[in-house]
């Protein structure tokens, strides 16, 4: 059995899977197993891969259970001991797994990793989605090296390096099939976005190791399920943030985080009116209520450190980029 897994989530994304498996299977079949977790899909996406990728393994499930909901369930039929956990629309490049499964050899405290992942569109630019590895501030928003909300640094080799990170992207997150079953996965009730962040935390209130290894690089297509600017996103975005704060956190600390970020979000609401995007100062609103409604049971979850550490990169990412007009990674000053 090859020593790794990559599981791809595909929900009607036959047009994506014609476009980008090839160069995952021309890059990763000496090494990796492939498989495609098909979340209920109503298009052909079954019957592009049975005709034209038989090499493919398929893990068909029924319905669509969301990102969190379908790994978990998929991953509950893959067995090799290192997992990546990979967006359809990613293409690898030449010689991108080595370097991934060598930090993981090298390094048995090494729980999660991503690699470098670069614009498809425009192959200069680092991606939205993870660019080099993630970071939170101390209100828990989150941005990344190479990515702060949507200033966007080009690749200039800055970042070819090995770091510690405090989350990896969920689209091309690599993980011990054993961490991510002793975490229980992801939360499911996080649906889709930020659900990578809280499994990273959570792992790291175990006292797991996260890394990026910049000499591993993939392209990612992007917005190919919701945009960055999609309204639902940003539901999604503000709500998921609010429960990994009172996850993850003693509750001495996350009331106060809470309530300072329930006013911060309201003038992020105010910015979205003015720039007239009503639809998401609305999901802004549907996304606190909808942290209230659910607010206990998550508290429940509580997955307090095993030895309290500091989780903030930066105290105000918000402040540092807004106000003092920083939007280059490099240029942040770490608390």
């Amino acid at each position: 059995m090859k020593k790794i897994a990559i599981v791809i989530l595909n929900w009607n994304g036959a047009a994506l899977l014609e476009r980008f498996l090839p160069s995952v299977i021309n890059h990763s079949k000496e090494l990796a197993n492939i498989y495609v977790a098909d979340n209920g899909s109503t298009d052909v996406s079954i019957h592009v891969l049975e005709t034209q990728f038989p090499s493919v393994k398929i893990i068909a499930l029924q319905d669509n259970f969301g990102f969190a909901g379908g790994y978990n369930k998929a991953l509950e039929y893959v067995e090799e001991p290192l997992l990546c956990l990979m967006n359809s629309d990613i293409a690898t490049s030449e010689n991108w797994l080595p370097p991934m499964i060598s930090a993981f050899e090298q390094d048995r405290t090494l729980a999660i990793a991503q690699p470098k992942i670069i614009d498809e569109l425009h192959k200069n630019k680092f991606e939205y989605a993870g660019a080099a590895g993630g970071y939170l501030d101390r209100f828990g928003y989150p941005y990344c090296r190479g990515r702060i909300f949507q200033s966007i640094e080009e690749d200039l080799g800055q970042y070819n390096d090995q770091k510690d990170i405090f989350w990896a992207s969920g689209a091309c997150l690599f993980i011990r099939n054993s961490v991510f079953k002793d975490l229980k996965g992801f939360d499911t009730d996080y649906f889709a976005h930020q659900e990578e962040i809280d499994l990273c935390w959570r792992a790291q209130n175990q006292g797991h190791q996260i890394k990026y290894i910049g000499n591993s690089q993939v392209y990612h297509l992007g917005g190919s399920t919701l945009s960055n600017m999609n309204p639902m996103k940003t539901y999604l975005n503000f709500r998921n943030s609010l429960f990994s704060l009172l996850k993850n956190l003693p509750l001495s600390q996350s009331v106060f985080l809470i309530f300072s970020r329930l006013m911060l979000d309201g003038i992020a609401g105010v910015r979205f009116i003015c720039q007239g995007n009503f639809k998401h100062c609305l999901a802004i609103i549907h996304a606190h209520f909808s942290f209230y409604r659910k607010a206990y049971s998550m508290y429940k979850k509580n997955n307090r450190a095993i030895s309290p550490h500091k989780y903030y990169h930066s105290f105000s990412i918000v402040w540092l980029h807004y106000i003092k007009g920083i939007k280059k990674f490099s240029l942040l000053v770490k608390d």
